[in-house]
Order: structure tokens, then sequence, then C-alpha cells
């Protein structure tokens, strides 16, 4: 019928089952489903033969019972399923397929290789796994990863409800799970460390910064040996199995732990009022390239899961990394979205952002959806208008590692998408470090990128703005280094961005010069300015409240040390700094005019508007030669009124004030020159402005605000 390896068939002739000890079982649902009476299993493959293994124990070298699957009985339309009586939660599990190993045809089936459940609801073998061998034509049971059967229905979520925060109202803060916690001076125990555990010791330091949303860089089972010789994958863009925790982020040591763990983490932080995001990465697998080790999909199912290149031998590489995921396959799009159910309706995530997410606007050849005149029905469209969704959000990377840059298309197309938006990311850099011609497009980033998007009937705060993420240099070493330093990499700084319009202010790296640590700083608290002065969602990077750095590294994917972990030791040295960030987060929290999901009118009337200046009011200087930009922002209804000023220019530059009703004064919120505390000042306790005039020092970010004295 079909040929087998020699370990398997040793194994047929003392494990084969009985035909009166299983049943056919069913096609739905896939993956391991638990019954009162036993285990129903069900995968998807084009192969001409299943074998489901059993396996006694987590790391067993050999399965203790080899079911070969009928493919007359246990067999519907590509469905293997086959439904074994008296198992339990806890069963270890896996599969070998049987078919031709033709792969200039695209077809990778290998009997030899011990095979993981797409839809496995937590794996086990991370100890014994050896991508080496997986990747060798040579049985790999005795390395091989395996799922384990789970039972989600037991947890107690005590009436845990999403906290649906919207995107007007929310502060997202990227971060690590395990660098967050990793550092011997977190104050968390060395078994708790780096874990979800961890983090929830830390959630008062995220309620005390004005944090609603955690976006947490992968956390799905990925494989921390696909990495340079001698280092680790630390990020997490290497995903093995989508359904699965990783499980080194769990304090607890049986293989079912993390799933308890991570459930009490969501539960924590839903408790204070903070979202989780998870970065999910379905563009590629950690299969990599035609080289790379078999873990699952390519032997169940290459063609289907993979866009194949032209010669079917080798793959199309959108991502970067190797392979890309066949998105728009029926077959895999029912995986995505069974994948995101779980993990809205089982543990409670509140989001997802979708990592180069243009890769799943291409087609199952890998041509793009973008350019065809109309937009046919596509996993986005389908993610977008699932009902079990509806209400989370829904973040796009929108662009791939091959130039299909979709900034704005994930928006204007679709209802829900929001996206992060890269031109903010560049063109706020670009004008704060003094480059000429940047006002222009400044001014567009404060708006929420109206040029970018540019439908008037959805949410501006869809436009995700962001100075700083994991993919780069943390706040701090963007104004402390010209170029990268990715020496640590061992990849001859190959890696990691050129273009990155950072600014070191006159020394390359750490330094003692006073007058370079002030300016650098102040550089620090512009960003920070504008950013949260920004109509639209802010994101932070983990850690740039308290300058953490990398030391020039900005790609620190393999980098599980001090280099890539939270110092905790910086929110005392910085508490300044953190100060500044948690005050202005608490002022916009508190404005109606930052909680707006509309644009803003250009001129003045009751409804909340912004009005451009220069030095001079009303006349804004967007010439090549300017560096300065000012706006009155103000919502009417409330009686909110600010005065901003963003001054990018070597010298001091003195700007005109709008004339106030009567008994009406501004007051100094913000003077990013100032030290602390007088860079940020509450209205309360806010200096009086009595001149028709403020002087902006250089290289500086000011915030007025009007009161009423009576």
């Amino acid at each position: 019928m079909f040929t087998t390896s020699n370990a398997s068939n040793s194994a047929l002739k003392e494990f084969l089952a009985p035909t009166n000890d299983t049943q056919p079982g069913k096609s739905f649902p896939l993956g391991a489903t638990i019954y009162p009476d036993g285990v129903n299993f069900c995968i998807f493959s084009h192969a001409q033969g299943i074998e489901l293994l059993l396996f006694d124990d987590p790391e067993a070298p050999q399965p203790s019972r080899v079911i070969v699957l009928d493919p007359k009985v246990n067999c519907s339309c590509n469905y293997w399923h086959i439904f074994i009586p008296g198992l339990k939660s806890g069963q270890v599990y896996a599969y070998r397929a049987y078919g031709p190993y033709l792969p200039e045809k695209g077809l990778r089936f290998d009997g030899s290789k011990v095979l993981l459940d797409p839809y496995a609801k937590a794996i086990a073998g991370e100890g014994i796994y050896d991508r080496q061998i997986a990747s060798q034509p040579i049985d790999n049971c005795a390395q091989s990863l395996r799922g384990i059967v789970v039972d989600t229905s037991t947890y107690d979520w005590q009436g845990d409800r999403h906290p649906r925060t919207p995107y007007a109202s929310s502060i997202i803060y990227e971060m690590h799970v395990g660098a967050f916690t990793n550092h011997p001076n977190s104050g968390i125990s060395q078994q708790k460390r780096g874990t979800f555990a961890g983090l929830i010791e830390k959630i008062p330091y995220l309620q005390e910064l004005g944090i609603t949303a955690v976006e947490l860089l992968p956390i799905q089972s990925f494989d921390a040996n696909d990495a340079p010789k001698g280092l680790k994958n630390y990020w997490g863009y290497s995903t093995i199995n989508f359904f699965s925790l990783h499980n080194s982020y769990s304090s607890r040591a049986d293989p079912l732990g993390a799933l308890d763990e991570f459930r009490d983490l969501v539960k924590a932080l839903h408790q204070a009022g903070i979202e989780v995001i998870l970065d999910v990465v379905f563009n590629h697998t950690a299969e990599g390239n035609h080289q790379g080790p078999t873990i699952s999909w390519r032997g169940l199912d290459n063609q289907t899961y993979y866009i194949l290149s032209e010669d079917a031998a080798n793959y199309h590489n959108y991502s970067g990394c190797g392979n890309s995921l066949k998105a728009n396959h029926p077959v895999v799009g029912r995986f995505i979205i069974d994948c995101l159910r779980y993990w809205v309706t089982q543990m409670h995530v509140d989001g997802f952002r979708f990592d180069l997410a243009s890769v799943l606007a291409r087609d199952a050849a890998g041509a793009s959806l973008w350019h065809t005149s109309i937009i046919t029905a596509n996993i986005l469209w389908a993610i977008e208008s699932d009902p079990v969704l509806a209400g989370t959000k829904l973040i796009a990377e929108p662009w791939d590692a091959s130039g299909l840059y979709g900034v704005g298309r994930f928006v204007d197309l679709g209802d829900w998408f929001s996206e992060w938006n890269g031109p903010f990311r560049d063109d706020v850099r670009r004008f704060i470090k003094g480059d000429s011609g940047m006002v222009s497009s400044l001014a567009a980033r404060i708006l929420a990128s109206p040029d970018i998007y540019s439908r008037s009937d959805t949410d501006i705060n869809r436009s995700i703005n962001f100075v700083t993420c994991h993919d780069g240099f943390t706040l701090n070493d963007l104004v402390s280094y010209n170029q990268k330093h990715n020496q640590a990499n061992r990849e001859d700084s190959r890696d990691g961005a050129n273009d990155n319009y950072s600014w070191n202010c006159g020394i390359e790296g750490a330094t003692e010069d006073p007058e370079i640590a002030k300016l650098r700083l102040k550089q620090i608290k512009n960003f920070f300015t504008v950013l949260l002065m920004s109509q639209g969602t802010p994101m932070i990077l983990m850690g740039d409240e308290v300058r953490r750095t990398q030391q020039g590294n900005n790609n620190t994917y393999c980098q599980n040390n001090e280099l890539a972990w939270f110092d905790w030791s910086l929110t005392e040295k910085n508490q300044g700094l953190f100060r500044f960030v948690n005050s202005t987060i608490a002022l916009i929290q508190g404005l109606e005019v930052f909680r707006l999901e509309t644009p803003l009118a250009t001129e003045r009337g009751s409804e909340p508007y912004l009005i451009w200046h220069g030095v001079k009011l009303n006349q804004p200087d967007d010439c090549e030669d300017s560096h300065y930009v000012g706006f009155t922002l103000a919502y009417p209804k409330f009686g909110e009124c600010l005065q901003v000023m963003f001054n990018a220019y070597w010298e001091s530059l003195t700007y005109e004030l709008p004339q106030l009703l009567p008994e009406h004064n501004w007051y100094r919120i913000i003077d990013t020159s100032l030290t602390a505390p007088e860079d940020f000042c509450d209205l309360k306790t806010a200096p009086l402005v009595a001149d028709p005039y403020y002087q902006v020092a250089p290289r500086s970010s000011v915030v007025l605000m009007a009161k009423y004295d009576t």
C-alpha cells in the first residue's frame, strides 16, 4: 500500500492496534478532541498513508503504540481521523505521513519523520528535539516534537471578560515576555524570571505607566535553535506550532502548566484593565527553506501549506525566513481562522498583530492581491469578517520582505484592520533629528496620516503610531548611535536595518559628556511628546520609558542576555523620564480631544479642531529649510485647548501665542528643555505664561494648556 521506514515497520509488528480497539472517528474538529469516553484525532493530508503514534512519556524515544489509519475507514476527502476510547488529557501523540518524496514536484512525504499535529494545543519534546536531525533523511523519532491532548474546558476563568478598550483610549506597550523579567535585578524569583508568572508580578508597573494593552512578541511554540551557531532564537519569529504556547515561558515543570499560567496572566491583566495582543507569524514557519527541518506542515502536505517556486522544489521567500505560508489556500486559511478563534475563545486574548501581513495578501501562487482591479475574497477579509473575532484588535504590519508595501491598504479596503504606521516612525525620526523638508510630512502624521488613510468613514485611530519597536533601535539608542552595531549576532552586521534615521547627538555610543547627555534626554522627550500629542493610537516599546539600551544592536532576535533584557535598575536611574512619560500619558487619557474617532476640523468652530501655526500665528512654514511647527488643538464643547510647539532647529525660536477668552490664561504643561520635575507640570501646579509669546529652546517641545481663572 505504502512504504514505511524500517523503524516504523518494527514498531508496527509489536504495537499494531486490534481492529476492535478503535472507532473510525470524525473529520471534525481537527486536532485531538476529548470526549467523555475517549479522544478523536483528525489531521489533513494528501498522504497515501498515516500512522498515529502514542507515547507513554513526553520524551520517550519510541512510541508505545503505533496505529495505522485505514484509508477506506479513517479517511474522508484527505481528512484522516480515528477515535480511540479511553484516552484522556495529557496523552502524548504524533504522526507519520507516507507518500511520494518528489521535491521537484513539490512532494516531500517522508515516513522517517515524526510529525507534529498543526492543531496540537500543547507540545512536548523540546528537551530532545534536534533541528539538524529533523533536516536530514534519517528517522528522528527519538529527537522529535510531539503534541499533547488538552482539555481546555476545566480552567476557571472566574467571570473574566474582554476589556474591549477602544483604540481611541488605548496605549499599547510592545514587549517580550522573557526579556521583561529575565534580568537578575527584576525582583522576580529565579523560578519565575522570564515567565508568564513573572509578568503577572510586574502588572502594577504597567498600570503606573498608563498602559491599556500589551502586545506580546511571539508566545506560540517556536524553534529556539533557528539561529546562528552558538546563539538562540529569542524573539520567537520561527513558529513550530500556532496553537500551543512556548513552554519556556512557563515557570511550571509539567507540559500542560503553560496553559494555566498563561490564562492566569490574561485573567490578571484583564483585572487590571489591560488587554492582551499576540504577535502572530502566519507568514512563514520554522521549517525554513528546502534545506530546513521537517517538523509538521512540510511532511503532512508541502504543496498545500507553502507557496512553492516555479520549479516546485524550492519556496517563495516573501518572509525573508526561507518559506511563505499559502494563507489563501482554503485549508490553510481555515487553519488560520481556527487558530485565531482558539486564542480568543479558549485563551481570552483581545487581539493580534500580524507579522509581515502583506504575505497574507498574496494568492496561492504568490501574486499580490493588491494589484487586482477587484479585491476578491481572501484570508484577510475572512479574518476581518469572522463573527468570533468581531471586536478584537487586528493590527497589520503592512509590508513583507519582498517589497509588497501595503501601508494604507488594510485600512482603506477593510473595516476593522488597523496598521503599524511605518511612515509615522520614519517621518517623526527625521523631523526630530533635524532633516530638512519634513514639516508637511510631520503635520500629516500628527493628524493621523490622512494622506495615507483617506477614508472619512472610519476610525482615525486605526493608525498605530510608533517611533520604535522590537525591530530596530530602542529609543535610547536612536539618539545615541548613527550606525547599527550588530556584531554580537555573528552575521558580520549584515542583519538589521541600515536606514534608521538615527542621530547620536555628537558621539557614537555611551558618553559622559554632560551636554550630549542632556541633548539625548531632551530628544527622547521630544519623541514621546510628538507620539502622544498626535491623533491615532500610540505604541511604546518596552523599556523606552526608562532608556533601555541594546548598545546599538538593532536586531537582538538572537540575544537572550542582558543586551535584550529589561534592566530594572533603570527605573530608578531614569525615574524622571518615567515620570514625564506616565504624566503625559495621563494627560492625554484625561482629555476628550485625544479620544476622537473622526478627523479634526482645520478651522475654528464648535467641533474639535486643529489650527496650524509657525512662529507666527496662522502662518505655518513648510519650506525646505523649516524645522519648526506649532498648532492649537481644541475641543470647545469640553473647554479643552492646548498650544503645541515643536522646534527641531538648533537655535531657540519665539512663538506667538493665540489670544484667549477673558479670564482664561495659558499654563506650561510640557517643556522638554527643562529638567525633571519642571519638564512636566499638571494643570493644578503649572506655571502661568503671562506673555503673548513663548520662547522654545533649541531642539525642544512645548505644550501649553488654557485654563479658566476665576
